[in-house]
């Protein structure tokens, strides 16, 4: 019996949320949470030892983002699936999330109703994404149009670029992502340099216009 039991982490740096996640599966007998983590270390430390079957885990947590620990399992090479669970709307990290190895994403506003659902689909092998997302996947792989330039960032500088367009300081941005303030500036630079702008003022703009903030 034991045997078909999903078992399932949880990697939320929110611990309210991570208590939300268990009540939302709490009635599915064929489903365990066996482990809970609150920065991405821990995350990548329990997947190792507990070798669960799904994860359910956050973009921003402290120290390393959700996406770096996406590509840090990738060298593990287990059979794990992780469903990203974000307060990002999906415009902004999903594809992104996919890409680096995600089976699946979903934002914490739906996550009630739409959670177990997508359980259910990464298990099966399947890619779990909203009908809009998908949609919107079909037009991008049908484009052939360059990229936009912001999709020339790496996943921490785009991370750091989201948060500066949306007015935070640099401060704020290190206390949030485990880093240094140098290294927000040093991200801040690359950011401007990639994209042609020379203050967070042109950031937010292009931001606001390319839908990547409200």
């Amino acid at each position: 019996m034991d045997e078909k039991i999903v078992r399932i982490v949880i990697a939320d740096d929110h611990a309210f949320l991570r208590e939300g996640i268990k009540k939302t599966i709490q009635d599915e007998m064929d489903m365990k949470i066996v482990g809970e983590a609150s920065n991405a270390n821990d995350a990548l430390d329990i997947i190792r030892e507990l070798n669960p079957d799904v994860v359910i885990m956050d973009i921003s947590m402290p120290g390393k983002s959700g996406l770096d620990v996406l590509k840090d399992l990738k060298s593990l090479k287990r059979k794990t699936r992780i469903l990203i669970l974000s307060m990002h709307p999906e415009d902004r990290f999903a594809i992104r999330a996919l890409k680096a190895g995600a089976s699946g994403y979903l934002t914490k506003e739906s996550a009630p109703d739409e959670l177990v659902k997508a359980i259910r689909t990464v298990l099966t092998g399947r890619k779990y994404v909203s009908k809009a997302l998908a949609e919107k996947l079909v037009d991008i792989l049908s484009e052939d149009s360059d990229k936009m330039p912001h999709e020339q960032l790496s996943d921490r500088e785009y991370e750091v670029f989201i948060k500066i367009s949306s007015g935070k300081k640099a401060i704020e941005i290190a206390a949030e992502l485990s880093i240094s303030i140098h290294t927000v500036n040093t991200y801040r630079a690359r950011i401007l340099e990639k994209l042609s702008m020379n203050s967070n003022v042109e950031l937010t703009q292009y931001a606001m216009h390319n839908n990547l903030i409200d």
